[in-house]
């Protein structure tokens, strides 16, 4: 596989060029023509690699199958990853580089000083002697999920190139606008056709998920009253001061630089404004249903507490659930978690099965009826200049895939 995994990292490189970042404000679908343009050279290379029947639809879906070879019945499985990035991080000219036989020391990303430091980064230790990818320390790298989309292709271009290899029906997804919550908006399950599937779409080697947040955006409108600072007194409401004050009331230990593992978070992911109006936008997790449905119960408890000391109306608040917690959904069907368990332990990898402390393609795919865990990239500091992915964790991720396919097409 030696050339496959050379292709895969050149063709990593070459993705994370491309900024695909996504947009929350936009109303088309996708988000960004960088998306669409970006899907639809993609598909170009899947059809030339091969994947005879790869498309792009209309919204910037990727759909392609690797045919089974076996006539009995097995599952068909399918793999999926997202092409888009955050745009919370720069995005414009990222230059990846590769450092070769990591040493175990402070990575310098650039000749402006920024390091990613071991004792900042400790998990950089169980690299060494391995091949690290990042960015140059000014942009995000695009790991997150550019890793997923080629290790897919990897796995895909192996099958293709070994016949002998039984498996069933393999079918591939490339998703837009994940990181906005809006990658499953127009995905067909009914013509992406699989029995489950894996989001590839994880962190470092190991990681096997089934159970993410239950997710929602509070988006909180403040009217303030702006006038003259010189007659403002009894008059004045200032909007930013009153956005200050409702961040104030919220739990400061549920704020995501305090919580771990399944512990749930209010997140103010951005506010803006001045003093006739502000505006703030807040995530609401929790993996646990009541927990969840409690912290939005206390979101509507302060807006109502500022309405009636300010006034009717000062506060407008919409609350909009995003995803559930795929556990239920998954919770039936443990023999998809089970079998990338063993998968990952027949090849020396310690299954490390954890929550997702974020949202995935996955869990929405999962309500709309196709089971679908997520697998590790390999990747690390996802959404930040500091992001980077072991090559060797990449293969690894290629290894487990095909394993996972092998152990579903045993005769039974």
């Amino acid at each position: 596989m030696k050339k496959i995994y050379e292709n895969m990292v050149e063709r990593f490189v070459k993705y994370c060029k491309v900024d695909t970042v996504s947009d929350i404000n936009s109303e088309t679908y996708p988000s960004t023509q960088s998306q669409m343009e970006f899907g639809k050279e993609v598909a170009k290379e899947m059809r030339e690699m091969g994947l005879v029947d790869a498309e792009i639809d209309e919204y910037g879906y990727i759909f392609a199958t690797i045919p089974g070879n076996v006539d009995y019945e097995v599952p068909t499985i399918g793999f999926i990853a997202h092409m888009d990035i955050i745009n919370e991080v720069p995005t414009a000219n990222i230059k990846p580089q590769i450092h070769k036989n990591y040493d175990g020391k402070d990575l310098v990303l650039n000749k402006g000083g920024f390091t990613l430091t071991v004792n900042e980064f400790p998990e950089l230790r169980n690299y060494i002697g391995q091949d690290i990818i990042t960015s140059d320390g000014t942009t995000l790298l695009g790991a997150d999920d550019k890793a997923g989309m080629v290790e897919i292709l990897a796995l895909a271009e192996y099958l293709l190139a070994n016949p002998e290899i039984k498996h069933g029906d393999i079918r591939i997804g490339f998703t837009p606008d994940e990181e906005i919550g809006q990658g499953t908006k127009y995905f067909d399950v009914e013509k992406f056709n699989a029995d489950f599937a894996y989001t590839v779409d994880g962190g470092p080697i190991g990681s096997l998920n089934f159970e993410t947040f239950n997710a929602a955006t509070a988006k909180v409108k403040i009217n303030g009253t702006n006038i003259h600072t010189g007659s403002a007194k009894n008059k004045m409401v200032s909007a930013i001061l009153l956005a200050m004050e409702l961040n104030s009331m919220l739990p400061e230990e549920q704020k995501p630089a305090f919580t771990e593992e399944y512990e749930g978070f209010f997140h103010l992911n951005w506010v803006k404004g001045n003093v006739d109006v502000a505006e703030m936008n807040y995530l609401i997790r929790d993996h646990d249903r009541q927990k969840f449905e409690v912290k939005k119960d206390l979101m509507v408890s302060v807006v109502s507490f500022l309405n009636e000391k300010y006034g009717e109306n000062r506060v407008d608040l919409e609350l909009i659930d995003s995803y559930k917690n795929m556990e239920e959904k998954i919770r039936p069907e443990m023999h998809i978690i089970e079998t990338a368990s063993q998968s990952m332990e027949n090849l020396g990898i310690t299954p490390i099965i954890s929550p997702i402390r974020g949202g995935t393609d996955g869990a929405r795919l999962s309500y709309m009826g196709l089971p679908c865990p997520n697998l590790f990239t390999g990747g690390h500091n996802a959404h930040a200049k500091t992001e980077y992915v072991s090559v060797q964790s990449m293969e690894k991720a290629v290894e487990v895939m095909l394993e996972i396919i092998k152990l579903y097409t045993l005769e039974k």
